[in-house]
């Protein structure tokens, strides 16, 4: 066996994992039987599960409680709730004040009715690609994705799956993503290698996505922009994403966001001064479902963490590796389930990272390309867990259930299947070996 049997004194433990499939079982069956996503809230299905994760944990009561809430109010998850804060200021504010109906017809006006699709996805991965996180992305983007399925007959869960898609194109690949950084990191290879292979792997994907969009976008009929575009509208989306792809904090992009649209909104008389302020409380408003959301999941996978649960999946998946196709699919295994249980695949990264490498040593598996499996199948998870930061953002600026989204979601499930194509047929060769 490649673990050992205690990690930081935890005890590999089945029964800790239980919070988690309580919460697969109340939200995700019980949504599949009754035939509605919209039945059971995702709210009331976490606190289910993390009243369950506080049950079933050793110690006093007080202790329970004591590090569920630190795993609730870990830096990451503050992180998180930020960005949800201002990214729902942001979008409440640009839709007063008429920026998103600007851009949307900019695009509109653009771009032709067939190209609309595939477009939106190019954007997002460029995008992502130039500012290495793909929350970023899908603050800027949605709004203007939503925007564009109101004015034609494109559903909002397709759309918001197109942005999605496009926005973990970036995040899988860019230089100075985190998942990027900590994989290179873990395994001890350059980024730039680890580039090569994920790109071979990836990009064949994103062309046959984006081929898919421009046939599905034929016979897309784009209602005529009545009015003239209004350029001074369109400024505070154009500037969030020049700031983005120059690498400034999200926060800060957020800000000048939410500034620029509120002076412009005052200037242009579309708003007044408490108009935009009203706007921004709005918005905030509407984020409050996805700050519960975010505490929850944290508080309860952090209790299946100190129980065990992660460990024991660790132990049971490396104790049956064999040779070194077995070694990659065991760190592919490792990394989805670790992001299953921290909904953050920067975090599962780093978890699994040093585990993975004693795996590829022990096998003779390249870094680069032990680096690329654990970037390339944490963002798969990450992309289409209903409780990851992504979708529940992406949810949440286009008033959808999380769920809704998950069957559009065509990149990231091919990039998950080219990936463990990737495995079987030892592919790319140079890096296999």
């Amino acid at each position: 066996m490649i673990t050992q049997n205690r990690v930081n004194n935890i005890i590999p433990n089945f029964w800790a994992l239980t919070p988690l499939i309580v919460f697969l079982l109340v939200y995700l069956v019980t949504s599949i039987i009754v035939g509605d996503f919209y039945k059971m809230p995702i709210t009331v299905a976490f606190v289910i599960s993390s009243i369950v994760s506080i049950v079933i944990t050793k110690g006093t009561l007080n202790d329970r409680i004591e590090h569920f809430s630190r795993g609730a109010a870990n830096p990451n998850i503050m992180l998180m709730i930020w960005i949800f804060v201002l990214a729902g200021a942001f979008a409440a504010t640009a839709k007063a004040t008429g920026a998103v109906d600007a851009t949307v017809n900019l695009a509109i006006s653009i771009l032709p009715g067939n190209l609309l699709i595939a477009g939106i996805f190019a954007a997002a991965c460029f995008i992502s690609l130039s500012v290495g996180t793909s929350v970023g992305t899908i603050v800027a983007l949605t709004p203007v994705a939503v925007g564009i399925a109101e004015k034609t007959e494109i559903g909002i869960p397709f759309m918001v799956a197109v942005v999605v898609g496009g926005a973990f194109f970036g995040d899988n690949l860019s230089f100075i993503s985190d998942t990027t950084i900590a994989a290179t990191k873990t395994q001890g290879c350059e980024m730039s290698d680890k580039f090569k292979v994920n790109s071979m792997i990836v990009t064949p994907v994103a062309i046959v996505v984006l081929i898919l969009y421009v046939f599905m976008g034929m016979g897309i009929d784009l209602p005529a922009v009545t009015e003239d575009v209004n350029w001074i509208k369109v400024i505070p989306y154009l500037l969030v994403i020049v700031t983005a792809v120059t690498g400034i904090n999200v926060m800060i992009v957020l800000l000048l966001g939410i500034l620029t649209s509120g002076i412009i909104g005052v200037a242009t008389s579309s708003v007044d001064f408490w108009g935009w302020i009203g706007s921004m409380g709005d918005g905030v408003i509407g984020m409050g479902e996805l700050c519960i959301i975010t505490l929850l999941a944290g508080g309860m996978l952090e209790m299946i963490r100190r129980g065990g649960g992660i460990q024991y999946i660790i132990n049971k998946i490396t104790s049956k590796v064999n040779s070194p196709k077995a070694a990659e699919f065991s760190i592919a295994g490792l990394v989805c389930f670790a992001n299953l249980c921290t909904a953050n695949n920067t975090i599962a990264v780093i978890t699994i990272g040093p585990i993975a490498k004693e795996i590829a040593s022990k096998f003779g598996i390249d870094p680069r390309k032990s680096a690329s499996l654990l970037d390339t199948f944490s963002c798969f998870i990450q992309g289409i867990i209903p409780y990851g930061a992504q979708l529940l953002i992406a949810s949440g600026l286009a008033g959808i259930s999380p769920l809704s989204v998950i069957p559009y979601l065509y990149y990231p499930m091919l990039m998950g299947a080219a990936a463990c194509l990737a495995i079987l047929f030892r592919y790319p060769r140079k890096y296999s070996n």
